[in-house]
């Protein structure tokens, strides 16, 4: 323990499992008073049972979002750090590999969970943010960056995370600092497919040998977990990062020098 959070009161959006739950720890880990929004009712029951203020909701929708920054409010006087840890995969699914019928359904299922969450997120939160001078972290990806780590929609939406890193970290300056984090491939997650495609019981975690997989095809030859992750979060939630806005953090292993 370090104390980089001491005093700084966080809103962990998605924070039932995986990323989400790593973040929750660490910040815990560095001082942060944590509370949570988080759409499953058993992974709310287990943030509850350590401790943890839940709201019990879904991160599209404006309603749940401004229950759970008025719930971390009355747990903690206020609200410094608003973090997203959402997220929704399509299993690498191709344009031409998805039904005409089912598309308009597909995409409105992924960039709602995947681009829309962030929006409704921050704009319930925004006048503490901007009250407290605080900061975003959102969660991008490696598909943020280059294609073949998800499909068509998949990729799309976390590109359009990196343009709302941008657009948001220019509109909210000088009072709020926002960044995100992209992860690369990560073992042990609980990140499912779209119900639009027939794919909300397939976990990409189940994928077979996926930690050697995910070693195999990154320069550092590791296969990172949640806990791998979580640390970028705390570094720009952190004042530490006082002078970073409108970035974006890659811990995925040295994908981006692959030759």
């Amino acid at each position: 323990m370090t104390d980089w959070l001491t005093g700084r009161r966080a809103l962990v959006v998605g924070a039932g499992s995986g990323i989400g739950r790593a973040v929750v720890d660490a910040f815990h880990a560095e001082g942060a008073r944590v509370a949570a929004l988080e759409k499953d009712p058993e992974k709310a029951a287990a943030l509850r049972s350590d401790g943890v203020p839940v709201v019990t909701g879904d991160a599209t929708t404006r309603a749940d979002n401004e229950r759970a920054v008025a719930a971390t409010v009355e747990a903690f006087g206020g609200l410094d750090l608003f973090v997203s840890c959402v997220g929704i995969f399509d299993f690498y699914r191709g344009l031409g590999e998805i039904d005409a019928d089912v598309l308009d359904a597909a995409f409105d299922e992924v960039f709602a969970v995947n681009v829309k969450s962030h929006l409704h997120g921050v704009r319930a939160a925004l006048e503490q943010l901007r009250a407290h001078r605080g900061a975003v972290v959102l969660t991008a990806s490696t598909s943020s960056f280059y294609p073949g780590r998800g499909g068509v929609l998949y990729v799309g939406s976390k590109f359009a995370v990196r343009g709302l890193v941008t657009a948001l970290a220019h509109e909210l300056a000088p009072e709020v600092r926002v960044n995100a984090v992209a992860p690369g491939g990560t073992v042990h997650t609980d990140l499912r497919g779209a119900a639009s495609l027939g794919q909300a019981d397939r976990r990409l975690a189940d994928t077979p040998d996926r930690a050697a997989e995910l070693a195999a095809r990154v320069p550092l030859q590791v296969a990172l977990t949640a806990q791998d992750h979580a640390w970028s979060y705390v570094a720009l939630a952190s004042e530490r990062s006082r002078g970073i806005t409108g970035d974006v953090v890659h811990p995925d292993g040295g994908i981006g020098v692959k030759g």
